[in-house]
Protein backbone atom coordinates (compact mmCIF):
# COMPACT_ATOMS: atom_id res chain seq x y z
CA UNK A 1 0.00 0.00 0.00
CA UNK A 2 2.71 2.51 1.06
CA UNK A 3 6.24 3.14 -0.77
CA UNK A 4 9.27 2.23 0.82
CA UNK A 5 12.22 4.37 -0.90
CA UNK A 6 15.57 5.75 -0.17
CA UNK A 7 14.18 8.33 2.44
CA UNK A 8 11.51 5.81 4.05
CA UNK A 9 14.35 3.61 4.95
CA UNK A 10 17.09 5.60 6.23
CA UNK A 11 14.35 7.13 8.46
CA UNK A 12 13.44 3.37 10.14
CA UNK A 13 17.14 2.60 10.56
CA UNK A 14 16.70 5.39 12.92
CA UNK A 15 13.05 4.17 14.18
CA UNK A 16 10.97 1.72 13.23
CA UNK A 17 7.32 3.49 12.94
CA UNK A 18 4.71 1.38 15.15
CA UNK A 19 1.50 0.53 13.26
CA UNK A 20 2.37 2.54 10.42
CA UNK A 21 -0.59 1.31 7.79
CA UNK A 22 -3.01 0.95 10.74
CA UNK A 23 -2.28 4.90 11.41
CA UNK A 24 -2.60 5.78 7.86
CA UNK A 25 -5.95 3.70 7.35
CA UNK A 26 -7.34 5.61 10.59
CA UNK A 27 -6.18 8.76 9.83
CA UNK A 28 -7.21 8.07 5.87
CA UNK A 29 -5.21 11.13 4.47
CA UNK A 30 -5.71 13.32 1.25
CA UNK A 31 -4.25 15.76 -0.65
CA UNK A 32 -4.07 19.42 0.52
CA UNK A 33 -5.14 18.42 4.01
CA UNK A 34 -3.62 19.59 7.32
CA UNK A 35 -1.95 16.96 10.06
CA UNK A 36 -0.13 17.12 13.08
CA UNK A 37 2.61 14.37 14.27
CA UNK A 38 2.48 15.29 17.85
CA UNK A 39 5.61 13.08 18.18
CA UNK A 40 7.70 12.89 15.78
CA UNK A 41 10.55 10.15 16.90
CA UNK A 42 12.24 9.32 13.74
CA UNK A 43 9.99 10.56 11.40
CA UNK A 44 8.04 7.12 9.72
CA UNK A 45 4.88 8.44 10.03
CA UNK A 46 5.39 11.85 9.29
CA UNK A 47 7.06 10.94 5.88
CA UNK A 48 3.62 8.83 5.14
CA UNK A 49 1.50 11.84 6.28
CA UNK A 50 3.54 14.33 4.31
CA UNK A 51 3.37 11.95 1.01
CA UNK A 52 -0.16 11.70 1.46
CA UNK A 53 -1.14 15.56 1.94
CA UNK A 54 1.27 16.54 -0.92
CA UNK A 55 1.20 18.91 -3.02
CA UNK A 56 -0.42 21.88 -1.67
CA UNK A 57 -1.34 19.46 2.09
CA UNK A 58 1.08 20.46 5.17
CA UNK A 59 1.87 18.37 8.22
CA UNK A 60 3.09 20.30 11.31
CA UNK A 61 5.55 17.85 13.55
CA UNK A 62 6.42 18.22 17.26
CA UNK A 63 9.05 16.79 19.27
CA UNK A 64 11.15 17.60 22.60
CA UNK A 65 14.22 16.05 21.25
CA UNK A 66 16.22 18.04 19.43
CA UNK A 67 18.25 15.14 17.51
CA UNK A 68 14.65 14.03 16.84
CA UNK A 69 13.72 17.33 14.82
CA UNK A 70 17.38 17.44 13.34
CA UNK A 71 17.34 13.89 11.59
CA UNK A 72 13.90 14.35 10.45
CA UNK A 73 14.26 17.70 8.84
CA UNK A 74 17.67 16.27 7.03
CA UNK A 75 16.03 13.89 5.78
CA UNK A 76 12.72 15.57 5.06
CA UNK A 77 13.46 19.08 3.90
CA UNK A 78 10.75 21.87 4.55
CA UNK A 79 8.17 21.06 1.29
CA UNK A 80 4.91 21.22 2.96
CA UNK A 81 6.59 20.08 6.70
CA UNK A 82 6.64 22.47 9.79
CA UNK A 83 8.74 21.47 12.81
CA UNK A 84 8.96 22.87 15.79
CA UNK A 85 11.03 21.22 19.70
CA UNK A 86 7.94 21.36 21.32
CA UNK A 87 6.44 19.20 23.83
CA UNK A 88 3.51 17.03 22.29
CA UNK A 89 1.15 18.60 24.64
CA UNK A 90 1.91 22.15 23.47
CA UNK A 91 0.01 21.16 20.37
CA UNK A 92 -2.53 23.52 20.70
CA UNK A 93 -0.18 26.58 21.50
CA UNK A 94 1.78 25.59 18.50
CA UNK A 95 -0.94 25.81 15.53
CA UNK A 96 -2.48 28.68 17.26
CA UNK A 97 1.17 30.38 16.84
CA UNK A 98 1.02 29.38 12.70
CA UNK A 99 -2.63 30.82 13.14
CA UNK A 100 -4.15 27.18 12.21
CA UNK A 101 -7.65 26.99 13.73
CA UNK A 102 -7.88 22.67 13.45
CA UNK A 103 -6.28 20.04 11.56
CA UNK A 104 -7.63 17.34 9.30
CA UNK A 105 -6.31 14.58 11.53
CA UNK A 106 -3.60 14.22 14.58
CA UNK A 107 -1.25 11.41 15.53
CA UNK A 108 0.24 10.78 19.30
CA UNK A 109 2.88 7.76 19.56
CA UNK A 110 4.15 7.69 22.73
CA UNK A 111 6.74 5.21 22.86
CA UNK A 112 10.38 6.39 22.54
CA UNK A 113 12.53 5.86 19.70
CA UNK A 114 14.88 2.97 18.98
CA UNK A 115 17.63 5.96 18.75
CA UNK A 116 16.86 6.53 21.82
CA UNK A 117 16.92 3.64 23.87
CA UNK A 118 20.35 2.47 21.52
CA UNK A 119 22.10 5.65 22.18
CA UNK A 120 24.12 4.78 25.69
CA UNK A 121 24.05 8.69 26.57
CA UNK A 122 20.44 9.10 26.81
CA UNK A 123 20.21 6.95 29.74
CA UNK A 124 16.83 5.44 28.69
CA UNK A 125 18.10 1.55 28.75
CA UNK A 126 19.35 -0.65 31.22
CA UNK A 127 21.18 -2.92 28.73
CA UNK A 128 23.21 -0.63 27.54
CA UNK A 129 25.64 1.50 30.45
CA UNK A 130 25.75 5.00 30.30
CA UNK A 131 24.59 8.01 32.23
CA UNK A 132 21.40 7.89 34.14
CA UNK A 133 19.78 10.77 32.41
CA UNK A 134 16.35 10.05 30.75
CA UNK A 135 15.75 13.58 29.31
CA UNK A 136 13.99 13.97 26.13
CA UNK A 137 15.10 17.31 25.79
CA UNK A 138 18.44 17.14 27.33
CA UNK A 139 18.65 21.17 27.47
CA UNK A 140 16.34 20.89 29.85
CA UNK A 141 17.20 22.27 33.49
CA UNK A 142 14.94 19.73 34.98
CA UNK A 143 16.19 16.77 37.26
CA UNK A 144 17.48 13.85 35.52
CA UNK A 145 16.76 10.20 36.58
CA UNK A 146 20.28 10.42 38.25
CA UNK A 147 18.88 13.52 40.45
CA UNK A 148 15.38 12.01 41.54
CA UNK A 149 17.28 8.10 42.70
CA UNK A 150 19.83 10.65 44.37
CA UNK A 151 17.28 13.37 45.99
CA UNK A 152 13.83 11.68 46.62
CA UNK A 153 13.47 10.15 50.02
CA UNK A 154 11.98 6.04 50.09
CA UNK A 155 8.26 6.97 50.22
CA UNK A 156 8.60 9.22 46.44
CA UNK A 157 10.64 6.40 44.65
CA UNK A 158 7.89 4.66 45.69
CA UNK A 159 5.13 6.25 44.69
CA UNK A 160 6.82 7.19 41.25
CA UNK A 161 7.66 3.31 40.96
CA UNK A 162 3.90 2.06 41.85
CA UNK A 163 2.11 4.88 39.88
CA UNK A 164 3.93 5.38 36.67
CA UNK A 165 5.32 1.44 36.41
CA UNK A 166 3.08 -0.05 38.06
CA UNK A 167 5.57 -2.19 39.61
CA UNK A 168 4.65 -4.49 42.50
CA UNK A 169 7.95 -4.31 44.30
CA UNK A 170 8.20 -0.69 44.22
CA UNK A 171 8.70 -0.15 48.16
CA UNK A 172 11.27 -3.19 48.03
CA UNK A 173 13.18 -0.98 44.96
CA UNK A 174 12.96 2.19 46.52
CA UNK A 175 14.34 1.55 50.16
CA UNK A 176 17.32 -0.66 48.03
CA UNK A 177 18.11 2.23 46.48
CA UNK A 178 18.05 4.76 49.23
CA UNK A 179 20.45 2.06 51.15
CA UNK A 180 22.27 2.15 48.31
CA UNK A 181 23.24 5.48 47.71
CA UNK A 182 24.39 5.95 51.42
CA UNK A 183 27.46 3.86 49.81
CA UNK A 184 28.14 5.03 46.65
CA UNK A 185 25.97 7.15 44.44
CA UNK A 186 24.20 5.79 41.35
CA UNK A 187 25.07 7.32 38.61
CA UNK A 188 24.61 5.25 35.61
CA UNK A 189 22.37 3.10 33.43
CA UNK A 190 24.07 0.01 34.41
CA UNK A 191 24.26 0.69 38.36
CA UNK A 192 20.85 1.03 38.65
CA UNK A 193 20.12 -1.89 36.44
CA UNK A 194 22.16 -4.05 38.90
CA UNK A 195 20.51 -2.79 41.68
CA UNK A 196 17.20 -3.49 40.95
CA UNK A 197 17.76 -7.12 39.08
CA UNK A 198 19.10 -7.81 42.61
CA UNK A 199 15.93 -7.17 44.86
CA UNK A 200 13.26 -7.29 42.22
CA UNK A 201 14.72 -10.23 40.34
CA UNK A 202 11.28 -12.78 39.66
CA UNK A 203 12.51 -16.69 38.80
CA UNK A 204 10.84 -17.34 35.25
CA UNK A 205 9.85 -13.81 34.43
CA UNK A 206 10.04 -12.45 31.07
CA UNK A 207 10.88 -9.32 31.21
CA UNK A 208 13.86 -7.38 32.83
CA UNK A 209 13.54 -6.88 36.63
CA UNK A 210 14.83 -3.04 35.95
CA UNK A 211 12.01 -2.66 32.95
CA UNK A 212 8.96 -0.92 35.64
CA UNK A 213 11.31 1.29 37.21
CA UNK A 214 12.86 2.61 34.13
CA UNK A 215 9.52 3.47 32.65
CA UNK A 216 8.46 4.98 35.72
CA UNK A 217 12.07 7.14 36.21
CA UNK A 218 11.54 8.23 32.02
CA UNK A 219 7.68 9.22 32.91
CA UNK A 220 8.80 10.71 35.87
CA UNK A 221 11.00 12.97 34.12
CA UNK A 222 9.55 13.95 31.17
CA UNK A 223 5.88 14.62 33.01
CA UNK A 224 4.81 12.50 30.30
CA UNK A 225 1.28 11.80 31.82
CA UNK A 226 0.62 15.62 32.47
CA UNK A 227 1.29 16.03 28.90
CA UNK A 228 -1.05 13.32 27.53
CA UNK A 229 -3.59 14.65 29.67
CA UNK A 230 -3.08 18.34 28.23
CA UNK A 231 -3.01 16.77 25.25
CA UNK A 232 -5.90 14.86 25.14
CA UNK A 233 -8.17 17.62 26.90
CA UNK A 234 -7.17 19.68 23.57
CA UNK A 235 -8.59 17.46 20.94
CA UNK A 236 -12.02 18.94 21.15
CA UNK A 237 -10.18 22.23 20.14
CA UNK A 238 -8.04 21.30 17.81
CA UNK A 239 -9.76 18.37 14.99
CA UNK A 240 -12.02 20.13 12.74
CA UNK A 241 -15.65 18.30 11.70
CA UNK A 242 -14.22 14.78 10.41
CA UNK A 243 -10.68 15.01 11.42
CA UNK A 244 -9.23 11.98 13.40
CA UNK A 245 -7.03 11.68 16.36
CA UNK A 246 -4.85 8.25 16.55
CA UNK A 247 -2.74 7.70 20.01
CA UNK A 248 -0.47 4.56 20.37
CA UNK A 249 0.39 3.60 23.88
CA UNK A 250 2.68 1.37 25.12
CA UNK A 251 1.56 0.54 28.99
CA UNK A 252 -1.97 0.34 30.47
CA UNK A 253 -1.48 3.57 32.49
CA UNK A 254 -1.21 5.30 29.35
CA UNK A 255 -3.88 3.30 27.51
CA UNK A 256 -6.40 3.85 30.15
CA UNK A 257 -6.22 7.75 30.27
CA UNK A 258 -6.77 8.04 25.97
CA UNK A 259 -9.60 4.83 26.31
CA UNK A 260 -11.39 7.24 29.14
CA UNK A 261 -10.83 10.71 26.99
CA UNK A 262 -12.17 9.15 24.06
CA UNK A 263 -15.00 7.83 25.93
CA UNK A 264 -15.68 11.31 27.56
CA UNK A 265 -15.48 12.63 23.67
CA UNK A 266 -18.05 10.10 22.95
CA UNK A 267 -20.75 11.14 25.22
CA UNK A 268 -19.77 8.10 28.06
CA UNK A 269 -19.97 9.68 31.40
CA UNK A 270 -16.88 8.18 33.14
CA UNK A 271 -17.17 9.51 36.43
CA UNK A 272 -17.31 7.29 39.63
CA UNK A 273 -20.44 5.76 40.80
CA UNK A 274 -22.65 7.47 42.41
CA UNK A 275 -22.36 10.59 42.19
CA UNK A 276 -25.46 12.78 42.17
CA UNK A 277 -24.26 14.56 38.66
CA UNK A 278 -21.89 14.24 35.81
CA UNK A 279 -18.84 16.06 36.50
CA UNK A 280 -16.27 14.55 33.99
CA UNK A 281 -16.92 16.59 31.40
CA UNK A 282 -18.79 14.00 28.80
CA UNK A 283 -20.26 15.28 25.48
CA UNK A 284 -20.99 13.48 22.78
CA UNK A 285 -18.73 15.01 19.48
CA UNK A 286 -17.69 12.00 17.49
CA UNK A 287 -17.03 8.37 17.29
CA UNK A 288 -14.81 6.08 18.90
CA UNK A 289 -13.31 3.98 15.44
CA UNK A 290 -11.53 1.40 17.88
CA UNK A 291 -14.70 -0.22 19.70
CA UNK A 292 -11.45 -2.27 20.68
CA UNK A 293 -7.94 -1.48 21.55
CA UNK A 294 -5.42 -2.05 17.88
CA UNK A 295 -2.50 -4.04 18.59
CA UNK A 296 0.46 -4.94 15.98
CA UNK A 297 -0.21 -8.71 13.98
CA UNK A 298 1.92 -11.04 15.24
CA UNK A 299 4.58 -10.48 12.02
CA UNK A 300 4.94 -7.11 13.13
CA UNK A 301 5.89 -8.13 16.41
CA UNK A 302 8.41 -10.67 15.10
CA UNK A 303 9.87 -7.96 12.71
CA UNK A 304 9.71 -5.43 15.51
CA UNK A 305 10.14 -6.61 19.00
CA UNK A 306 9.60 -3.16 20.57
CA UNK A 307 5.81 -2.71 18.92
CA UNK A 308 4.90 -5.65 21.42
CA UNK A 309 3.16 -3.87 23.97
CA UNK A 310 1.87 -1.08 21.62
CA UNK A 311 -1.98 -0.07 21.26
CA UNK A 312 -3.35 1.78 19.26
CA UNK A 313 -6.76 4.02 19.86
CA UNK A 314 -8.40 6.20 17.42
CA UNK A 315 -11.55 8.65 17.86
CA UNK A 316 -13.39 10.52 14.79
CA UNK A 317 -15.20 14.12 15.62
CA UNK A 318 -18.22 14.02 13.99
CA UNK A 319 -18.84 15.66 10.33
CA UNK A 320 -21.77 18.08 11.27
CA UNK A 321 -20.65 19.52 15.08
CA UNK A 322 -20.48 22.99 16.46
CA UNK A 323 -16.79 23.47 17.64
CA UNK A 324 -15.82 24.33 20.74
Amino acid sequence: MFSSGGKERQIESYHVPVMLEKVMHYLSPESGQVFVDATVGGGGHLRMLLDAVAPKGMVIGLDKDRDAIKETASKLGNNGLRLFRRDFGEVEQVLGRLGIEGVNGILADLGISSHQVDTPRRGFSFNLDGPLDMRMDRESEGPTAADLVANLPAHDLARIFREFGEEPGAVRAARAIVKARRVKPILTTKDLALLLASVLHRPGGTRHPATRCFQALRIAVNHELESLQTFLDSLPRVLLPGGTAVVISYHSLEDRMVKTAFNRLEGKCTCPPGLPECVCGARRIGNILTKKVVRPDPEEVTRNRRSRSARLRAFKRAVRDRRN
